[in-house]
């Protein structure tokens, strides 16, 4: 079996809707795939719907945390309900909160004289879309700016530059609770990708894992073999479960979906520890 438990439509910051990311998936010859867009759930029933035949679907998103350190956290979440009252609210707490902040940088980079338009930047997205740094990458592609998102978030976007503005996430904590209450299962995404920023100790993941953090994405593309092999240790030595994905975007990034891929094995213990959301099966 090939599993793919992590990747991103139009949702939220990927370039294949729900639909057209399944029809990948099956064309890729994945068996299994997750669809875990950012801080929402709003793709889940195209996604089913659209289901071909032989190949699974399993609920997820991607939610955007922070440690107690200040350090921040993408905690994959799997096989929830997503009516839970305290995932709703968190959902729209952030989903306001990221309009807000897209607003302020595009208004920062059109006061500057870049060809922004804050309103046709946030007219463009669709009601339940998490408004994220992406978009804003997106438009500068469009606008000749640059020639790619990575160029965007290297030149205009990343931490420090002169565009970003800071987040409020999720207590990862609170996530993983909240997760947990409404019968899904947790993974730590891209844990040690040290790439992406600053990452927690070893004995943080043990602390989350106390508390029911469920596993820890191990091969991933921003991580090397020696990191690999130090996760397969550590989510060893803590209990946990080991999933592999693609963090699939579309054309946003370069990684193919189904790159990366879940041990059949690790993701029926995964399926297993979930007691709420159901997988779909085309």
């Amino acid at each position: 079996m090939r599993i793919d438990l992590h990747t991103h439509s139009t949702v939220s910051d990927g370039t294949d809707t729900p639909a057209e990311l399944v029809a990948a998936a099956a064309a890729a010859g994945l068996d299994v795939v997750a669809l875990t867009d950012h801080d929402t759930t709003a793709g889940w029933a195209e996604a089913a719907a659209a289901l071909p035949p032989g190949l699974t679907l399993v609920p997820g998103a991607e939610l955007s945390c922070v440690s107690s350190l200040g350090i921040s956290i993408h905690l994959l979440a799997y096989l929830f309900d997503p009516t839970a009252p305290a995932i709703v609210a968190e959902q729209t707490r952030l989903r306001q909160e990221r309009r807000t902040r897209l607003r302020a940088m595009a208004v920062r980079m059109a006061a500057d004289g870049l060809p922004i338009d804050p309103d046709e930047l946030l007219g463009s997205l669709g009601p339940d879309s998490p408004a994220g740094r992406p978009h804003l990458a997106q438009a500068l592609v469009r606008a000749g700016l640059v020639t790619s998102v990575d160029q965007a978030f290297a030149e205009y976007l990343g931490g420090g530059r002169g565009y970003y503005l800071p987040r409020q996430d999720t207590p990862v904590e609170v996530a993983i609770e909240m997760i947990a209450e409404a019968g899904g299962v947790t993974v730590f995404a891209h844990p040690f990708a040290r790439s992406r920023g600053r990452i927690v100790s070893p004995q943080v993941i043990a602390d989350l894992a106390e508390i029911g953090l469920t596993g820890l994405e191990v091969d991933h593309p921003n991580h090397d073999e020696e990191t690999r092999a130090e996760l397969r240790g550590l989510a060893a030595e803590l209990g946990l479960v080991r999933t592999g994905s693609s963090d699939y975007h579309g054309t946003n990034k370069t990684i193919p979906i189904g790159a990366e891929n879940t041990d059949p094995e690790q993701f029926e213990a995964l399926i297993d520890k979930a007691s709420g959301a159901q997988i779909a099966v085309g």
